[in-house]
C-alpha cells in the first residue's frame, strides 16, 4: 500500500500458540515498528475450549497475548497501550491483579470498558499495540 509516495510496510504474524482467527483478520499486524495484536479472547489454542470463570479467563488470554508477542522476539516489557474489554465491571479488581503479574513494572497505557457482549460469550477481550519490532 502507498500513500503519497511512502510506503506502508505491513506484516501479518500469526502462531499456532495462540488462537486461530475466528474471521477475517489477523492475530497481530506489524506495521511501521509498531506490533498491533488484535483482540484476544480466552480461547486454548492447543484445545479450542475456553475456561470457566474470569480469573482462568484471564490468564488464558494474557498467555494468549505472550504468545503472540513472543513469535516475534517481543514480550509484555514492549507493550505501551493495552484496551480491556469486560463483560463485567465488578471483574475489574480480579482482572487487575491478573494483569500486574504480567506488567510488574512501567505497565502499558489502559482503558478499560464494560460491554454487553464479547465473541463466544466470553468474560474478557484484551487487544495491545507494542514497539520494537
Amino acid at each position: 500500500m502507498e500513500k503519497e509516495g511512502v510506503a506502508l510496510q505491513k506484516q501479518v504474524v500469526s502462531t499456532s500458540k495462540a488462537p486461530a482467527a475466528i474471521g477475517p483478520y489477523s492475530q497481530a499486524i506489524i506495521a511501521n515498528g509498531f506490533l498491533f495484536l488484535s483482540g484476544q479472547i480466552p480461547i486454548d489454542p492447543e484445545t479450542g475450549n475456553v475456561p470457566d470463570g474470569i480469573e482462568a479467563q484471564t490468564q488464558q488470554v494474557l498467555k494468549n497475548m505472550s504468545a503472540i508477542l513472543a513469535s516475534v522476539n517481543l514480550s509484555t516489557e514492549n507493550v505501551v497501550k493495552t484496551t480491556i474489554f469486560l463483560k463485567n465491571m465488578d471483574d475489574f479488581a480480579t482482572v487487575n491483579a491478573i494483569y500486574a503479574t504480567y506488567f510488574p513494572a512501567n505497565p502499558p497505557a489502559r482503558s478499560t470498558v464494560q460491554i454487553a457482549r464479547l465473541p463466544k460469550d466470553v468474560l474478557i477481550e484484551i487487544e495491545a499495540i507494542a514497539t520494537g519490532v
